[in-house]
């Protein structure tokens, strides 16, 4: 036991390494698109691929990717001590708003490609490669009665490492597969077991096409039971209705939900995930979609302010408004997190997905789902009445009166 924790820490550890190098990579592909990288000329000497941190941070506070110039500042200090980026002649460790050259260490070729890295960028070409393939492994996939998205057998993985020549052989296939679990790349869908060449079900960890936000480096990072390394709170079934954490903007809720004054509002969403290297620099921040298998960091606090009984929700006088809303999943989801025993409550809402633009807020009780009363069941029963539902989800909620 002690040993399995250790090393899902030392896991979570290097999946948070991971999403640094990928926020670098995204911003640096950003600031190249931008122009605010290019070659430029101090005291009668030419420093390639570089840009002037005082630019950089009039540009991340323009672009709304830190609230102020300190806090800008210290996004890239961040970077700078996971030697994503350097001051040009290395004098200076520490990242000063000034008129100072500093430069990505992927443009100079510094960049330090030790074991690490390489299993990284080697699990990232695996998750391209099998998100691309029209037959893909990754698969909806049931383990003890429970739904996991986009899971694999470990068995059928390996197959796939011999078939496309990742492997030599099953022996090689299998340390692959175990590196990767334990850089946090891949996970058991439950977090109960290692990796085995075996009929188990297991997950990627990391989205490495999902847009990530600067102030999530910023998050503080708590143990390993609280850091969800795959759509799930406490080993339990595969939410539905998951989504990314960032930062707060505005020091309320770490989500972001969208109002609208319709009651029902039927909504059709594009496709959300899928982002390329010509797509990162796209203003405003991308959906970030549920069923993913991303790294995310869980709120476990209840957003309530206090618990409510099914009794409370329907005594006169209580300050609550009745809603119907009809969301219409995309091809990755719907958007939104539940959470409670019962009644269940929403949590939290994708900016960007279908059920925040049908109206799906925070602290929305809800009552039923496709003409079925859930009130009495708790979210786990109620994820999986919507997994197994139609894509179209028709939403019965209590919603507070402001």
């Amino acid at each position: 036991m002690e040993r399995t924790s250790s090393i899902r820490r030392k896991a979570v550890a290097r999946q948070n390494e991971g999403e640094v190098m990928i926020a670098g990579e995204q911003l640096r592909l950003r600031l190249h698109d931008g122009k605010l990288i290019k070659d430029r000329r101090y005291h009668l000497r030419t420093y390639p691929n570089c840009f002037v941190a005082e630019e950089l941070i009039d540009w991340l506070v323009s672009h709304k990717e830190a609230p102020d110039r300190a806090t800008a500042v210290c996004l890239m200090q961040h970077l700078m001590d996971h030697d994503i980026l350097h001051h040009v002649c290395d004098k200076r460790p520490m990242l000063q708003d000034a008129k100072l050259l500093y430069r990505f260490r992927k443009d100079d070729g510094t960049f330090p490609f030790n074991r690490e890295v390489k299993i990284f960028m080697r699990g990232q070409r695996l998750y391209e490669h099998l998100i691309g393939d029209k037959k893909s492994i990754l698969q909806l996939r049931e383990e003890h009665a429970v739904a996991y998205q986009r899971s694999f057998a470990g068995c059928q993985l390996i197959d796939w490492l011999l078939q496309n020549g990742e492997a030599e052989s099953r022996c090689r296939g299998l340390e692959l597969c175990r590196a990767l679990q334990e850089h946090g790349i891949i996970q058991h869908v439950a977090k109960k077991h290692d990796f085995f060449d075996s009929g188990l079900l297991y997950q990627f960890c990391i989205n490495f096409r999902r847009r990530r936000r600067l102030s999530e480096l910023l998050k503080v990072q708590g143990d390993d039971e609280d850091v969800a390394v795959s759509t799930q709170e406490d080993g339990n079934a595969e939410s539905p209705f998951v989504l990314h954490k960032s930062l707060p903007q505005d020091g309320n809720s770490a989500f972001q939900s969208v109002r609208l004054s319709k009651d029902l509002k039927q909504v059709t969403s594009g496709r959300r995930g899928s982002l390329n290297s010509t797509q990162l620099h796209s203003s405003g921040c991308p959906p970030l979609v549920q069923l993913s298998l991303a790294s995310v960091s869980f709120n476990p606090k209840s957003v309530l302010r206090r618990n409510f009984t099914c009794e409370e929700l329907f005594a006169p006088g209580a300050p609550l408004i009745k809603r119907v809303l009809t969301v219409i999943g995309d091809a990755m989801g719907w958007g939104f997190v539940v959470r409670g025993m019962a009644p269940c409550y929403v949590q939290a809402v994708d900016p960007g997905s279908p059920s925040a633009a049908a109206g799906v807020k925070v602290r929305q009780f809800v009552c039923q789902v496709n003409g079925q009363c859930v009130l009495h069941l708790d979210y786990r029963t109620v994820n999986r009445l919507v997994m197994t539902g139609p894509r179209t989800v028709v939403l019965e909620v209590l919603e507070p009166l402001q």
